[in-house]
């Protein structure tokens, strides 16, 4: 296992988050994470890259247990991420976004690592555009590039179809799909389900804080609770 979530309860003033939520990424699978508005997928991305701690549980990598570790050692130690709300360096070049995160991660000749990845997710074409310029579509897949520059074994991705055309989410879920037949642990939290269903080998569903089904994408779809969680009937 790439990473383990154990048990793992959140709560806000209290109200609880995430509850008693328990699962395993594994190295060479997209593993998407669904569920409606407000039943904790963000939380839970930001528990496993330790923005936030949990309340109770542990987050396990490669056997250590990283819970209390803070997110910039959790990258080092391979986690990397997106985040709903782009987090580019606004002023700097398409280009100059991700060769920092490969300085950061010590990467060898970092503008030519830079220059891969750009090429990797379909960009190239833009890095020398200001990333302030860039259209919604295009920051996310820099976002992924950048997220990629530090060479993790775990990536994930909060959204990242949001605001990407047709061909752009075509894309997208080739690389995720080329990124876990090359070993990655790629965890997905996605609202498009056309992409979520093509790209995903497990499913699991949130609602209310709490895991209400797992499997692959077409059991899952036919879960009557997931069925319930989403459309409100029985």
């Amino acid at each position: 296992m790439a990473l383990e979530l154990k048990s793992i309860s959140v709560s806000f003033g209290g109200v609880m988050a995430v509850s008693e939520v328990s699962l395993a990424l594994e190295p060479g699978r997209v593993t998407g994470l669904i569920g409606p508005n407000g039943a904790g997928k963000t939380t839970l991305f930001n528990v496993v890259s330790g923005i936030i701690s949990p309340n109770s549980g542990r987050v396990i990598l490669d056997g250590h247990d990283l819970t209390s570790t803070p997110p910039h050692r959790r990258a080092r130690r391979g986690v990397a991420r997106t985040f709903q709300r782009l987090e580019l360096f606004g002023s700097l070049s398409v280009l100059d976004n991700v060769r920092v995160a490969a300085e950061i991660a010590g990467r060898e000749r970092p503008d030519v690592v830079a220059a891969n990845l750009l090429e990797q997710v379909g960009i190239t074409g833009r890095a020398d555009s200001v990333a302030a310029d860039l259209s919604t579509g295009s920051a996310r897949l820099v976002e992924v590039a950048r997220a990629l520059a530090i060479q993790p074994k775990v990536l994930l991705l909060d959204e990242p179809a949001s605001g990407l055309d047709e061909d752009e989410t075509l894309r997208l879920g080739r690389l995720l799909r080329g990124l876990a037949a090359d070993g990655l642990a790629v965890f997905l939290v996605e609202h498009d389900m056309e992409l979520v269903m093509d790209v995903c080998d497990v499913l699991h569903v949130l609602d209310l804080g709490r895991l209400i089904a797992s499997g692959s994408p077409d059991v899952v779809r036919r879960d009557p609770a997931v069925v319930q969680a989403y459309l409100g009937v029985a």
